[in-house]
């Protein structure tokens, strides 16, 4: 039996820094004790700096690990679906970034060949944050009644301050992320819909490189959930500074339900009373799913975020963009 997760983190970069690296040292039964990075004085130095007492500049070498169990998989969507499959073939357990492959046709193999004894979990944390914890808990308590429909806008410049920039700005070339900024944040807005709502019936979208530069840059997307709870949203990356939103209201008989995705405050308003809730995020955001992630390994909880719920983002994200 398992008692303790020995995390390697292959892609140790910006995202591995604050958001997700250190959680897994703080988590209880968890230990990093190793991470791996093609530039070799990158995986190094990120070792040093975070304590980690093994690096490697190669997955194989990290794999071949026998003390290390469990895997994250931080690195560009466009080598996803190749490590994973190294990874549930070296009987790893996986946690893996989103979007969890480039495309919808890799979320389909990956889907595959996930076997019923496989452990993989997507990391749609939000889905773990309190402020997020706050609305499904407003939702399932019927707070505003019977929902009707969700109006989703994520307006943004071009230079926003909301997605981790690199050196290299790889978000922005489609060979290597799938896409532009939407397939970079979009797979956390969709994740919480279905997380919300349940399952969907359809959806349909158009979208548009205003910068022609390959990337959808706009995207206007509906979705119809199995529940009738309908959902519109919209993602602008080339919006004026002053027009910056960042903002999900759902609307139910009752009331609605406002927050933002990038903020730390709801609102609930209904005819009786208007109630606003405020929430502080950890220091390491990925925190607390990494903790009910490590419990899951463990069998001590069940999975977080299936890969059939990643494959379901991937549909919705194709849906919306092709």
């Amino acid at each position: 039996m398992i008692h303790t997760i020995n995390w390697g983190i292959i892609g140790c970069g910006d995202v591995a820094e604050v958001k997700s690296g250190p959680a897994f040292q703080k988590v209880q039964n968890s230990k990093l004790i190793a991470v791996m990075r093609r530039e070799a004085a990158k995986a190094k130095d990120f070792a040093e700096r975070h304590n980690v007492p093994l690096w490697y500049d190669t997955v194989e070498e990290l794999l071949a690990n026998p003390a290390i169990n469990a895997v994250y998989i931080a690195t560009p969507p466009s080598t996803h679906l190749e490590i994973a499959k190294k990874c549930l073939q070296a009987a790893k357990f996986v946690y893996l970034e989103k979007p969890i492959t480039l495309n919808f046709e890799e979320a389909k193999e990956l889907n595959r060949i996930v076997a019923r004894n496989d452990k993989l979990v997507v990391a749609h944390y939000r889905r773990k944050l309190p402020a997020f914890l706050k609305v499904k808990e407003l939702i399932d308590a019927n707070s505003i009644g019977k929902i009707a429909f969700v109006d989703l806008q994520i307006l943004q410049p071009t230079k926003n301050k909301i997605i981790t920039k690199t050196a290299a700005n790889w978000r922005l070339n489609p060979a290597i992320s799938g896409g532009g900024y939407f397939h970079d944040i979009a797979p956390h807005q969709i994740d919480l819909m279905s997380y919300y709502f349940g399952d969907i019936k359809n959806a349909e979208g158009f979208s548009t490189s205003i910068l022609q530069n390959g990337v959808h840059d706009l995207v206007n997307g509906i979705i119809e959930f199995e529940n009738a709870v309908q959902f519109r949203g919209i993602w602008n990356f080339n919006a004026l500074e002053k027009e910056v939103k960042d903002a999900c209201k759902i609307y139910g008989e009752k009331g609605t339900i406002t927050f933002s995705f990038y903020g730390e405050k709801i609102v609930l308003s209904t005819d009786e009373r208007e109630e606003v809730f405020n929430f502080t995020n950890p220091t390491h955001v990925q925190q607390p799913m990494i903790e009910q992630t490590v419990n899951y390994f463990l069998g001590k909880d069940k999975n977080p975020c299936t890969i059939e719920s990643g494959v379901s983002v991937m549909k919705i994200i194709e849906a919306f963009t092709n």
